[in-house]
């Protein structure tokens, strides 16, 4: 199928002027486009070839999905790259995945390039052993839409072909905020109806996405309608922190007073109603200098630092609860619990639950700290423990409101066993344990010799 796709486009490319195929080696492995109009650009059609090669050379790490159209019947791209002989990760759990698209704009050609540089460095990565690359892939799954907008990229507008603004288009506060061309509804076009069906049905539980654009060297997070930071600001602050310091110095900030006021935009789309970690990545303006082309390896190479390093990271952009130690004495509990990601959890509570998960036993609700250790004492009066119960935390792993839960069982070697002496009962640690009950038969075989030591001496 994918030979028959070729040879369609290929007959497509004839069109394309002949100096276009007289670049050099290196200018074709960095770029699969050409100069016109003072861009740096790639067809819609060259992408497919791109794409579908990629496919069918390296099976084992790049998967192709047709997500979509546009509306001109363009095919959406969605490059999937991961070592897909793995399901999980070595040690069993669940490969964090990493959403990243390109492209909104179709004259935003050096956005569009950072997306397909994104898929195409861990691809030749893994073909060159390179380490960074391949543990990338054993334990992430990297999902990339190169091109959202094929009919504005072909014409060199910024538009769709309706003269929409696709990154004004998305259900979020759409249309709230001055703004031009938004469509006549959210989700009007088919390209952004394509996009967040994938966002809410192949990746819901993405741990990071970002999406490219080209207009302004900044970062941008949530909130663009709104200037104040968004309720997981403590993630985004350490992200610049990290950045700035030993990457680049590429302003970070939050949309609305980096850039203007925008709404309906992907980025807080993914953030507000997705609960993702969300980006916009905007490179430069100068896309093209005449009579030369720069290597898009050097041109954008401090932009893939930047996004090597998150997508290495990627397993700390959440609240990671880690339970050091659970204490129950009398009616109160005590947890110590280490917040090994660098997000807040704010809505946690400790639970006991039966052999099918159905929770027994909620506390209240209480707040680790991004990369934080605290210590919590809660009421657990109405507690009744059973001979198959066990202990979980349930949180948010984000603060933001739209972030999943998760349930998270605690390992029951830190619970620990607590003696009431003046009650001469052994409580915590599960109460038909084994070490629970063996201590028991103890405390009651010392208590059966004391009660008859003390009738020898009568």
């Amino acid at each position: 199928m994918r030979v028959a796709v070729g040879l369609v486009l290929c007959l497509m490319l004839a069109s394309v002027p002949v100096a276009s195929a007289q670049s050099d080696s290196n200018e074709d492995e960095a770029w699969p486009g050409d100069p016109i109009d003072s861009h740096v650009h790639m067809t819609w059609a060259a992408l497919t070839l791109e794409v579908n090669g990629w496919a069918d050379d390296y099976p084992d790490i790049v998967d192709l999905a047709d997500v979509g159209e546009s509306e001109l019947g363009k095919t959406l791209w969605v490059v999937r790259i991961s070592d897909w002989s793995m399901e999980t990760k070595a040690n069993g759990s669940v490969k964090e995945i990493v959403y990243i698209d390109g492209g909104h704009h179709g004259n935003e050609y050096l956005g569009t390039a950072l997306a397909y540089l994104s898929a195409k460095w861990y691809i030749d990565g893994w073909v060159e052993g390179n380490q960074e690359a391949v543990d990338a892939l054993q334990n992430t799954e990297i999902h990339v839409l190169i091109m959202l907008n094929p009919d504005g990229n072909d014409i060199d507008t910024r538009w769709n072909i309706n003269q929409v603004d696709l990154n004004r288009n998305y259900d979020h506060y759409w249309n709230t905020c001055p703004t031009t061309q938004p469509g006549s509804s959210a989700f009007s076009e088919s390209e952004t109806a394509a996009n967040s069906d994938y966002m809410n049905t192949v990746v819901p539980n993405a741990d990071l996405y970002v999406t490219m654009h080209t207009g302004v060297w900044i970062m941008l997070y949530p909130w663009g309608k709104w200037p104040e930071q968004p309720q997981d600001w403590e993630l985004y602050h350490q992200i610049r922190e990290d950045v700035n310091q030993d990457i680049s110095d590429i302003p970070i900030q939050n949309a609305n007073q980096g850039l203007y006021p925008n709404c309906g935009t992907s980025r807080d789309y993914g953030y507000g109603v997705m609960g993702y970690p969300t980006f916009t990545f905007e490179t430069d303006d100068e896309q093209f200098v005449p009579g030369s082309i720069e290597n898009l390896n050097d041109r954008l190479g401090e932009e893939m630092d930047v996004m090597r390093y998150l997508i290495t990271n990627v397993w700390y952009w959440r609240a990671r609860l880690d339970v050091q130690s659970l204490e129950i004495m009398d009616d109160e509990i005590t947890i110590d619990v280490e917040n090994m990601g660098q997000a807040s959890a704010a809505n946690t509570s400790l639970q006991y639950v039966d052999s099918n998960g159905n929770a027994l036993w909620t506390s209240s609700l209480f707040t680790v700290n991004a990369t934080n250790s605290s210590t919590v004492t809660l009421d657990a009066e109405n507690l009744s423990m059973t001979t198959d119960g066990t202990w979980q935390l349930y949180y948010q792993i984000r603060v933001v409101e739209s972030s999943r839960w998760v349930a998270e069982p605690i390992n029951q070697s830190v619970v620990a066993t607590v003696v009431d002496e003046s009650s001469n009962l052994l409580i915590g640690y599960g109460l038909f344990n084994p070490v629970s009950i063996i201590a028991g038969f103890v405390l009651v075989t010392a208590f059966v010799h004391r009660e008859e030591s003390d009738e020898t001496d009568v």
